[in-house]
């Protein structure tokens, strides 16, 4: 059976396929911390439980909601940066597969030619064994 050709190309298409995937997954997992570090944020913004009892308290809290506020807009930014970062991982990934893809048919048809190749050379083998047998049956049967 003959090696397929293009195996190397196939392995090094797959290994290229695989850390798309790992990129995908790393680029998801960076937008899930952001999402919750967003909400947490959030939270800190509505938490009422710091009720300001003089003047010097309702600076502090001011103080602290604006730079919460900051960072939350901060937050939004890098979770935008972060959502393009992820569609360019998987649109990485989806170009990588189809790559991987186009060597696997390949190979499918290579294998396919193969076995029908191989499947030739036997029927050719079983035709010339008839024939053997059937020009024995005829030397014998004849006078």
């Amino acid at each position: 059976m003959v090696v397929f050709g293009l195996a190397g190309l196939l392995r090094i298409r797959r290994l290229k396929e695989e850390r798309a995937a790992y990129e995908v997954v790393r680029a998801r997992s960076r937008a899930s911390e952001l999402a919750a570090e967003r909400h947490q944020l959030l939270d800190q913004l509505d938490d009422h439980a710091h009720e300001a009892r003089d003047v010097r308290g309702i600076h502090a809290l001011s103080a602290a909601r604006a730079s919460t506020s900051t960072m939350l807009a901060d937050l939004e930014a890098l979770a935008l940066t972060q959502r393009r970062l992820l569609a360019e991982a998987e649109e990485s990934h989806r170009a990588a597969r189809r790559e991987v893809r186009t060597v696997e048919k390949l190979e499918e048809k290579h294998d396919e030619a193969e076995r029908e190749a191989e499947l030739r050379g036997e029927q050719t083998i079983l035709d010339e064994l008839a024939n053997r047998a059937r020009g024995r049956l005829h030397r014998e049967g004849e006078p």
